[in-house]
């Protein structure tokens, strides 16, 4: 005689299973452990292995000579296995605002290997963009698991790019924001609020549980807050609003020159990869490339040259635009804070402050994604910190116009009133057309 089933007795069983609140918070909270887990043990995989390729590069500094042939390397890998994902960053965009064919699993691993030879062998670029895309390829292998429906299918490649975002930096709060903030200028996506929170949080308690460490800044000095501070943060974060638009149409302008002169897409990141090496030994230093986590964590404490933020846009340009893997945003941070680092000589702030304000504005304009930026500076600097932060990254924001990294991005609503002929407009359509942008430039 077999032992009779258990069942829940007819209220639980109402209130667990045919109240849709409660079954969507149960089933988003187990779904996003599921991917904060994953995404969180990919990215301390991730981040120990960069650490890696960055001690022994700086130990064996002519291994930069090889960047040329890693480049080809990382170039052919993606002609011959990746032409489908080699949109990146954009291609989890587009996915979410036009859900097409699941993202193939691949992308994690080609973006990976091709992140850790770019830093092995000397290139300028970050991190985000491999974090996003592991947790996007990963998360969205779950909508064909779990037989997901289109909308279902936004909010895990959401949480995904949250739990890849919050766990590569230690900032879970801004990656659940930068998530729900990045695909959609102007506008969040409030039913992702759960998934995305969750699974930020998850994968960086999986990447703690790891016992892979972030790196801490501090911000020595944060002055009261007046009249006089108000103006000189504005004045700030309208300059590093500006040096957004500069590096995101650098990086994009190299991307089409090169794209216009060398027909054979592997020989691209072996033209740029022959810049940066020659660059980096005519210079004598290794400063510009990898992620320059030293000087970043040195522009909060000192005085820096003034021209390092520009080395940095140039050096990150020419290798991003190459078609090397990475992400833009930790050499944001580096621009970000050695020009605010800069500004300290004429704008009567602390120098530390400038640097932290910076290090998340410059982000914030090149990314459009001002409160996940405003978020991380207090997560990663304090809560004292988050008036001046909000005010470089809310004004870098609007300086910036309607261009980004991401050209992907929708504008969900214009951050101007003039300018609501953009809305619907992807930015790569509005910074590859210039009679769009036009009247902005006006």
């Amino acid at each position: 005689m077999s032992a009779p089933r258990f069942r829940l007795p007819r209220p639980l069983a109402f209130l667990f299973w045919k109240n849709p609140i409660i079954f969507f918070l149960i089933k988003w909270l187990l779904i996003s452990a599921l991917i904060g887990i994953l995404v969180g043990s990919a990215s301390a995989l991730f981040l120990v292995s960069l650490d890696w390729a960055t001690s022994w590069r700086e130990s064996y500094p002519w291994v930069i000579w090889l960047l040329p042939v890693a480049g080809f390397a990382i170039g052919c890998l993606y002609y011959y296995l990746g032409k489908d994902v080699e949109r990146g960053n954009n291609l989890l965009l587009e996915n979410i605002h036009h859900p097409s064919k699941i993202i193939p699993l691949k992308m994690a691993p080609l973006v990976l290997i091709g992140t850790i030879a770019t830093h092995l062998f000397g290139g300028s670029a970050g991190r985000e963009g491999t974090a996003l895309q592991i947790g996007g390829s990963i998360s969205d292998q779950f909508t064909r698991i779990l037989r997901l429906r289109p909308r279902d299918r936004k909010l895990i490649l959401i949480a995904g790019i949250a739990a890849g975002f919050g766990s590569v930096f230690g900032t879970p709060l801004a990656g659940a924001i930068f998530g729900l903030e990045v695909f959609l200028l102007g506008r969040l996506q409030y039913d992702a609020l759960l998934p995305a929170f969750a699974a930020s949080v998850f994968a960086d308690l999986t990447t703690k549980a790891w016992q892979v460490g972030h790196t801490h800044y501090h911000i020595p000095y944060i002055p009261e807050l007046s009249a006089a501070n108000v103006l000189y943060a504005v004045i700030a974060g309208a300059i590093f609003g500006m040096c957004a638009v500069v590096f995101s149409g650098l990086t994009h302008s190299v991307g089409s020159f090169l794209k216009g002169k060398i027909a054979y897409p592997p020989l691209r990141p072996v033209a740029g990869g022959i810049i940066v090496a020659i660059a980096v030994f005519g210079l004598g230093t290794t400063k510009y490339i990898g992620l320059g986590i030293p000087t970043i964590v040195a522009s909060f404490n000192e005085k820096l040259p003034a021209y390092d933020f520009v080395l940095k846009i140039l050096f990150t340009a020419v290798t991003l635009g190459a078609a090397f893997k990475g992400g833009e945003v930790t050499p944001l941070f580096f621009i970000g804070a050695a020009l605010g680092n800069a500004l300290s000589y004429f704008v009567p702030l602390p120098v530390g402050l400038l640097a932290g304000m910076g290090f998340v504005a410059v982000f914030a304009g090149a990314a459009n994604t001002p409160l996940a930026c405003t978020i991380m500076a207090i997560e990663l600097f304090g809560v004292d910190c988050g008036v001046y932060a909000a005010i470089a990254c809310v004004i870098a924001y609007f300086f910036s116009g309607h261009r980004g990294i991401y050209g992907a991005q929708v504008i969900g609503q214009s951050k101007h009133m003039v300018y609501r002929q953009h809305e619907g407009e992807s930015v790569s359509n509005l910074q590859t057309n210039p009679k769009k942008l036009a009247h902005e430039k006006r």
